[in-house]
């Protein structure tokens, strides 16, 4: 199927990267561009955000959603990736349930958090785990991150269930190495399961792309002038062009054109740009 624009959401299964998972999708849609918002770790498994054709240009919007997660972290043992595939790198006692607890809290809100070096964020232009499998000594650089709920559900053999809510750029296996560290112990991630991206959940995986559009509350439907298709076209959106916006407090817009979603534009800076184009319009 050519020219498309659709948003999927997928389960992806451990043991496979972010990448990989994808290829299912990439045999459907040939010919298409085919991208995802937000990685997931290879041995993690969960909600992934499939875009499809016109809906990659919206990779940025859906990027920055906040993610709720399930992880089980095993104290006593950090491994070089803070997850089960690395090497153990320190040892310490584990903490008992009722230190646990009274730590969690001190971890919500706004604060710096430092990513792993296993990781694909850039260090100085280049992928930071590329250069920790060199054997090079790498300084990940703090940021601000902010973790908005977290529950511990169950504490059994060493091994910490907790449920979390973070922002955008938050690895929660540092959050597991963190947490340790703060009990005086060392730990890493043995499992980890993400429910939630913004408003949606595996649960939502059979809606339309238009259903999942507006669960999001970022789009307002915007009709548009078919006498100014011309420089609709070239990208950007002129005034008088605007017959009618149901929301102007909303960021972006269903453009519409004639009854047909033309696409969707960007309504947060000075001027409305189109982001993205329906390819039957």
């Amino acid at each position: 199927m050519a020219d498309s624009f659709r948003i999927l959401l997928m389960d992806k299964q451990p043991g496979m990267t972010s990448f990989s998972s994808l290829w299912p999708v990439k045999k459907e849609f040939r010919g298409e561009k085919v991208g995802h918002a937000g990685t997931l770790d290879s041995f993690a498994s969960g909600l992934m955000v499939v875009l499809i054709g016109g809906a990659t240009k919206l990779t940025p919007v859906f990027s920055s959603f906040d993610k709720e997660y399930i992880a089980e972290i095993s104290f006593g043992t950090e491994t070089d990736t803070l997850d089960p595939e690395g090497q153990v790198i320190a040892e310490a006692p584990a903490p008992d349930e009722e230190e646990l607890k009274a730590v969690l809290p001190s971890f919500l809100g706004k604060q710096l958090q430092q990513p792993p070096v296993y990781s694909a964020l850039h260090v100085d232009g280049k992928r930071a785990y590329k250069e920790a499998r060199s054997g090079k000594n790498i300084e990940m650089p703090f940021r601000e991150i902010e973790i908005s709920s977290l529950e511990l559900l169950s504490y059994n053999d060493n091994k910490a269930v907790i449920r979390t809510s973070v922002s955008k750029g938050t690895y929660i296996r540092s959050l597991g190495r963190d947490i340790a560290l703060r009990l005086s112990s060392r730990a890493h991630l043995s499992a980890l399961r993400r429910l939630r991206i913004g408003p949606w959940h595996l649960a939502d995986s059979m809606k339309s792309t238009d259903e999942l559009l507006s669960m999001t509350n970022l789009f307002s439907e915007m009709i548009l002038n078919p006498s100014c298709r011309r420089l609709i076209d070239n990208g950007f959106i002129p005034d008088n062009a605007i017959i009618v916006d149901s929301d102007s407090s909303m960021p972006y817009a269903k453009l519409l054109i004639d009854g047909r979603v033309y696409g969707y534009g960007d309504k947060s800076s000075e001027r409305l740009k189109v982001i993205a184009r329906c390819p039957w319009m």
